[in-house]
């Protein structure tokens, strides 16, 4: 005797599991790119400290390999550079599929385009955004280590990194702490560290997870950073993230297709700001 045995689709995808972004933690927005593909800014020097002359012995015009000095009291009057450094975006990215509306229809709307779109979103668009900021921030930062990370060693570490963002007089408040699971896992391991998880609903909700030493922390998948990733701490006026342009259509039966062509493009782009490098530290592990 034989008998065939139903099989039954339930109108549910087995969705991929994904992670928020929270770069918007880490850079900031401060220019403005509307009208332009480039954006200038000024680096402008300053001036050494003299001894004040009160005397006026050195008073006067003196001519020699250096040039021609003006001297006043105040010690030799210098100019001061303007010189600027420039950003202009590099990526310009995009996707399309389309959508049959027999598609659409057989498979219990389950292909339906929004949830489509929706998707593509959180799981192409939002991951290679993420893993190219964090790229840039760790190929710029001004301070780096390279040093297996135990759990014996990882607080002194994160210290020496805050200690690094002290010396150059990067503010205190604000810092980011970026880990991997698997330096979260060393921290929590560590018999020095005993982070401060009473965190505030506002701040959970953007993904800061604990605090330690003055810095929020927050968690990011090791493959949204680059290889070799231990830890990063910086301070979000270190690095520009602008997104330009974020642009997502959905084309009901345009021509030469039954049922629906989904387009989307995103023009993007990170900087690391030349005089802010140093509030940014890197520790690798490998």
């Amino acid at each position: 005797m034989a008998i065939d045995l139903s099989t039954k689709f339930l109108p549910y995808v087995d969705e991929m599991f994904t992670t928020e972004s929270k770069k918007s933690l880490l850079t900031n927005q401060d220019y403005d790119w509307t009208g332009a593909h480039t954006v200038k800014v000024y680096k402008v020097s300053t001036s050494t400290m003299n001894d004040y002359d009160r005397a006026g012995t050195k008073v006067g015009v003196t001519t020699g390999e250096a040039g021609t000095v003006v001297w006043s009291r105040y010690g030799a009057v210098a100019g001061l550079d303007a010189t600027t450094e420039e950003m202009t975006l590099t990526k310009d990215r995009s996707f399309t599929f389309a959508i049959d509306k027999l598609d659409e229809d057989e498979t219990e709307q389950q292909l339906a385009a929004a949830s489509a779109l929706a998707r593509q979103t959180r799981q192409v668009v939002i991951p290679e955004v993420d893993t190219y900021v964090y790229n840039v921030m760790c190929t710029n930062a001004g301070g780096t280590e390279t040093a297996a990370l135990t759990a014996d060693n990882i607080y002194d570490s994160i210290l020496a990194g805050n200690e690094a963002l002290d010396n150059a007089q990067v503010p205190e408040t604000d810092r980011i702490l970026v880990v991997t699971p698997a330096t979260y896992t060393l921290m929590k391991q560590s018999a020095d560290i005993a982070m401060d998880t009473d965190i505030g609903n506002d701040m959970r909700i953007k993904g800061v997870i604990a605090m330690i030493d003055g810095c929020a922390v927050i968690k990011v998948p090791a493959n949204r950073l680059p290889s070799g990733f231990g830890f990063m701490i910086a301070h979000p006026s270190a690095t520009v993230a602008p997104t330009k342009l974020e642009d997502y259509k959905i084309h009901q039966d345009p021509p030469g297709i039954s049922g629906s062509l989904v387009e989307g493009r995103i023009c993007y782009d990170a900087f690391v700001l030349d005089n802010k490098e140093d509030a940014i530290y890197y520790h690798s592990i490998s």
